[in-house]
């Protein structure tokens, strides 16, 4: 084993050195060399990088994978350097629960039926939330985390070297001044008649001596500021690239951006496409609710004119008072005649007759009549 005394003292001795005027220039008791005003807002700008790129990766790990022990999962396999087996989404476990229960109930009955429409479209949106994850990981995530692990891990090691070569310099000059003012002390003129021969020699001897360490002090200065220069220009470079690192987070948080903007629209259309189709399959509940109604309040004699599962649009009339003026905030294509076809951002007329489903309401449109989902409007008066 090569283990080197000398190097291991000298490494030593630089440690101690450096620990000193670290602790002089706390107490006060050291001059210290400051860098200038842009260097400083440089690395005022790299630590307020730093800190809210950590904290918007962290906060979107926790929005794509809400689960913690998943996310610690992912981690240990990235690190162990293997592939995560693949786990299906929510969405997709729960349109799978659907089907297996619409199976056993029956595909014919309304429940079933109505089971197995949802389900598909649990498993279309999971579907959908997969492809937003990974696209999301790899256009937003991995460069986050390629500049924390990074480009973050190479500044920080250099601001390190730099403050060290700081010290180190600021060491140097502190000892020359230490010898100069030794110096100065060693070279003034004895007095002759009170000094001995033998006094008078040490004397110069000790100014001799100063001077060489003057010179070694000038000589280590001089090589201490041109590694501290050197390394100032390296730390100086890597910290202006940091504009460079903002576009590059730029172009990702737009394609962040598009690829939540894409999945929510998938989810809208897929949405959209479910009710059309939940519109199209009996309501058992709808009518059970008018046949306990029927029978049960027969001599109440309801006298409204429609019921929800015979309504006739022809038939209805809009009521004296209680209709409300309302706002369309997405398009919406008629499922059958009964139904209105909408378009966004239009205004309508809307009303409810007594038996209609609290889900609908009837639009008006000058001449043009039929029921329209609730969900689709925002009322306004």
């Amino acid at each position: 084993m090569d283990f080197n005394v000398k190097k291991l003292a000298s490494g030593a001795g630089v440690f101690f050195t450096r620990a000193v005027q670290f602790t002089e220039e706390k107490l006060g008791q050291a001059e210290k060399t400051e860098l200038d005003a842009h260097f400083e807002n440089l690395m005022s700008r790299a630590d307020c990088t730093k800190l809210w790129t950590e904290k918007i990766y962290r906060q979107t790990e926790a929005l794509l994978q809400p689960n913690p022990s998943a996310r610690i999962e992912e981690f240990l396999y990235e690190k162990l350097d293997r592939k995560a087996p693949s786990r299906m989404t929510n969405g997709e476990l729960l349109g799978q629960y659907m089907l297996d229960a619409s199976k056993e109930f029956g595909p014919g009955t309304p429940y079933g039926s109505t089971l197995s429409e949802v389900g598909e479209c649990e498993r279309r949106l999971g579907t959908a939330e997969r492809e937003f994850l990974q696209t999301s990981a790899i256009s937003f995530l991995t460069p986050l985390r390629n500049f924390l692990e990074g480009d973050w891990r190479t500044i920080s090691k250099e601001r390190r070297l730099l403050e060290n070569l700081r010290l180190d310099l600021d060491s140097c000059k502190a000892r020359l001044k230490k010898a100069k003012v030794a110096e100065a002390k060693a070279a003034m003129a004895p007095d002759f008649q009170e000094t001995r021969p033998r006094n008078y020699v040490l004397s110069a001897s000790a100014s001799a001596l100063w001077s060489e360490e003057v010179e070694k002090a000038e000589h280590e200065l001089r090589v201490a500021q041109t590694e501290f220069d050197r390394q100032a220009e390296v730390t100086r470079l890597l910290l202006e690239g940091i504009s460079s690192t903002h576009v590059n987070h730029l172009r990702c948080l737009h394609e962040f951006v598009e690829a939540q903007a894409a999945y929510y629209k998938q989810c809208h259309f897929h949405m959209q496409e479910l009710q059309k189709e939940l519109g199209r399959l009996p309501n058992a509940f709808a009518l059970n609710t008018h046949s306990t109604a029927t029978t049960g309040s027969a001599s109440e004699g309801l006298s409204s004119s429609v019921e929800t599962d015979t309504l006739k649009i022809e038939e209805v009339q809009a009521p004296a008072t209680g209709t409300r003026k309302a706002k369309v905030l997405y398009d919406y294509d008629a499922a059958d005649s009964s139904e209105l076809s909408l378009l966004a951002d239009e205004l309508i007329t809307v009303y409810t007759v007594p038996g209609m489903d609290s889900d609908w309401l009837i639009g008006e449109r000058g001449n043009q009549k039929g029921k329209v989902p609730v969900t689709y409007l925002e009322l306004l008066s």
